[in-house]
């Protein structure tokens, strides 16, 4: 009875799939959390600065609702990333913007582009939004095929096309000839950066000065290793950015989330380091997993590695397996991943434990 007040097109939405929290492991698994290494959520295992804790802990108004429009952190990443404060818009992470973005862009039945293996919040929401979702799968080494994204845009006028650079789960770059081609293109577009930091790539978010289509999204949670205060940020054309300050929710970045996204960013150079030592991690774990007999790991501009699961061997299986080790990677159960797993760059001691694991199996 009490479903029949829910709309017709959210009976039939399947409900995200969330990476398990540490608390939850802890008791599935047997295990302290500290015993448990976490490679499979692309967090950012050094944690913040810590400023953040002492900003955290010296908070005085908790108890005062935060500013509507985050103006001091948003003037703090305009000095960030160069491009001024009304181009940016805060969010309760960048999912919210995603979801914010597909409320103010489509009508119910409109479509999307979705490019996948990608980061699966986009299908997501779209669903929850009661849009239509087009697939245009990328090639075989995960580049984006443009040519297909052409001829779809042409017939079927999608409103809008999410792209993922460094892509989640393959960590692969949009070239900048490709993205400029997409930007003639009649369609709005939305380059997710969450994990740009990683890729030695200049992000793209002042091109929302120059291009009326084009959004770009970053987050706090990977490079500043704020993903459990939820804050992200998106960088908007002038005349979309109107909107969305209309329709998003009045206090929607937390005073907690405010606080410790500006210490974060008062210490550029613990981010910087923290950055840098995960990129030669990235790299140290990949040379280590090409030398795995059943693993194809391919190579990454961001924070994890996807890797192929050869010679016969169950991805899922593998990840099962090595969950009970304590190790924790992650894998799809879609179609197109369904034998790869993906491993996050983590501390060197967590690759030395995920290699000891590994070498059980050969």
């Amino acid at each position: 009875m009490g479903d029949s007040f829910i709309r017709p097109h959210l009976r039939q939405l399947a409900a995200y799939q969330p990476i398990l929290p540490f608390e939850v492991l802890s008791a599935q698994l047997g295990r302290k959390p500290e015993d448990i290494v976490k490679l499979d959520a692309n967090e950012n295992p050094y944690g913040p600065p810590p400023e953040v804790f002492e900003a955290l802990g010296n908070m005085k108004f908790p108890y005062v609702y935060p500013d509507p429009q985050s103006r001091r952190l948003r003037d703090a990443l305009a000095l960030d990333s160069g491009l001024e404060s009304e181009y940016i818009l805060v969010g309760c992470g960048a999912d919210e913007l995603i979801d914010l973005i597909m409320r103010c862009v489509l009508d119910p039945g409109e479509k999307i582009i979705d490019c996948p293996p990608t980061f699966s919040m986009y299908v997501f929401d779209a669903a929850v939004n009661g849009a239509g979702v087009i697939k245009v799968p990328r090639n075989p080494d995960f580049s984006l095929n443009v040519d297909r994204i052409a001829e779809v845009v042409e017939l079927e006028k999608p409103k809008c096309i999410f792209l993922t650079s460094p892509n989640n789960p393959d960590g692969s770059i949009i070239s900048e000839d490709d993205l400029l081609k997409i930007l003639k293109m009649p369609i709005l577009v939305v380059l997710d950066e969450a994990y740009i930091e990683f890729s030695g790539v200049e992000s793209r978010m002042k091109w929302v000065k120059k291009y009326e289509n084009l959004i770009v999204l970053r987050t706090f949670s990977k490079r500043a290793g704020l993903a459990g205060l939820r804050v992200g940020y998106g960088a908007f054309p002038l005349s979309i950015i109107e909107y969305l300050w209309r329709a998003k929710q009045p206090y929607n970045v937390s005073v907690a989330g405010e606080v410790a996204a500006l210490a974060a960013l008062s210490n550029g150079k613990y981010l910087e380091d923290v950055r840098d030592a995960l990129v030669r991690e990235r790299e140290r774990l990949f040379g280590l997993l090409k030398e795995v007999p059943f693993l194809n790991p391919y190579p990454s501009y961001s924070n994890f590695i996807l890797c192929e699961v050869t010679s016969g061997m169950d991805a899922k299986k593998l990840k099962e397996d090595l969950a009970k080790m304590g190790v924790m990677v992650r894998h799809y159960n879609s179609q197109e991943l369904k034998g790869y797993v993906r491993v996050s760059a983590g501390k060197p001691e967590h690759t030395d434990v995920l290699m000891e694991c590994l070498k059980q199996f050969y």
